[in-house]
């Protein structure tokens, strides 16, 4: 199976090129937008020139199906983030295309492509391998909205002309995803190849303290029922708490704020934040959120707040499949000796979903200085071609 790198670095630099941002290499290309409709028409007529049935399903997620009964699925997602980078997903579709028709061309082994509609979350979280996987269901999906209050049933009736049915995963026999790390280790490290062993899970709901909306120049501090300071005590309730929970891998992010009314000189009466936790341990997980409601309940009964939980949502830890990476491994030895690692993945991908089905495994590259949903975001390219490298030996292997 003889990998062309030129080919594969022409077409992942083409891809860039819908919804460009042209600062650095970066993009915009969120799910359903025009950039990322045009793109998976792109796609789609490289899935075909590469021998592979093209076929989108009810989400609009993209495959470039082999015409064996049984074939290993590659790919990722190729929407971004709102400002994202030109890799993130980008890369694991341009790899998994460039291994199926090497395979193709050398009569090798029977290879499948994705690309997986709004990974990014726009509408949710890895939304449409989610609805694949049977997580949840198109009619559900169908209700959630974005920030704009734009539903999913409406954005995805852009893309009504081309979508058929769901397709069966009965008919592969793995999933491996290629992905840039998106953080630190690897870039840091001098090393080529991350093979991953689990991707932590995720919880995420939204918590709301009530209090007393008031005049900010006439409203004494000792009387005020500010929302804002009980979320600041919350923060610095939950970071002394979590020192006997967390390890160096776990994470936790206050990521979107919401005053109401949001005015300069007024008291804010309410405080609505999105509260997210990551960690591979679901045990820990579930501590995590205890701590979280106990601080919440504890500030709210000591100042005299309203508080209220929005629904929780999650997925849980995933292990990788030890053939796939055995794969991996082995290849990575071969193709970077000295310069891997076995890793966690600290970020949720599609594979969590795909693995409610198939075996799967990942595999990361660096991201210099650990930048990623930023335009700046890039990797050396001789280290995406060790990756593909890596990727189309244990393809080879399997």
């Amino acid at each position: 199976m003889n990998i062309n790198p030129t080919r594969f670095l022409s077409d992942l630099h083409a891809l860039r090129q819908f919804g460009a941002s042209g600062v650095c290499k970066g993009v915009v290309r969120p799910a359903y937008s025009e950039a990322d409709i045009a793109a998976r028409a792109w796609l789609a007529g490289k899935f075909e020139e590469a021998g592979l049935r093209v076929h989108y399903d009810p989400m609009g997620s993209l495959f470039g199906l082999s015409d064996a009964p049984r074939s290993l699925l590659l790919g990722s997602h190729s929407d971004s983030q709102p400002e994202g980078g030109w890799l993130d997903g980008a890369l694991g579709v341009i790899a998994a295309l460039e291994v199926a028709r090497a395979a193709k061309e050398s009569g090798g082994p029977a290879v499948s492509v994705v690309s997986f509609q709004d990974e990014e979350g726009r509408f949710g979280v890895t939304t449409g391998s989610t609805v694949w996987s049977g997580e949840l269901t198109l009619e559900e999906a169908d209700k959630l909205t974005d920030r704009t209050g734009t539903t999913l049933a409406e954005a995805r009736g852009a893309m009504a002309s081309q979508v058929g049915d769901f397709v069966d995963p009965k008919q592969f026999t793995g999933f491996i995803e290629m992905h840039i790390e998106q953080g630190p280790w690897l870039d840091q490290a001098g090393e080529a190849v991350g093979v991953v062993t689990d991707i932590v899970g995720i919880r995420d709901m939204r918590i709301t303290f009530e209090g007393e909306q008031n005049h900010a120049g006439t409203t004494p501090m000792h009387l005020r029922k500010d929302a804002f300071q009980a979320l600041g005590a919350f923060n610095a309730l939950i970071g002394e708490r979590f020192k006997n929970v967390a390890t160096p891998q776990t994470v936790w992010t206050i990521g979107h704020v919401k005053l109401h009314p949001d005015a300069h000189s007024i008291v804010p009466g309410r405080a609505t934040f999105s509260m997210q936790w990551r960690d591979g341990d679901a045990d820990r997980l579930g501590r995590m959120e205890e701590i979280i409601r106990n601080a919440a309940s504890e500030i709210a009964d000591a100042q005299g707040f309203e508080l209220s939980f929005g629904p929780m949502l999650g997925l849980e830890p995933v292990a990788m499949s030890a053939g796939l990476r055995s794969a991996l491994e082995a290849s990575a030895e071969e193709h970077a000796a000295g310069r891997w690692r076995k890793m966690p993945s600290g970020a949720l991908h599609d594979a969590t979903n795909v693995a409610r089905y198939l075996p799967v495994a990942m595999l990361f590259v660096p991201s210099i200085n650990g930048i990623s949903h930023a335009f700046e975001e890039d990797t050396d390219e001789a280290d995406l071609v060790t990756g593909l490298e890596v990727l189309a030996g244990a393809v080879a292997r399997l």
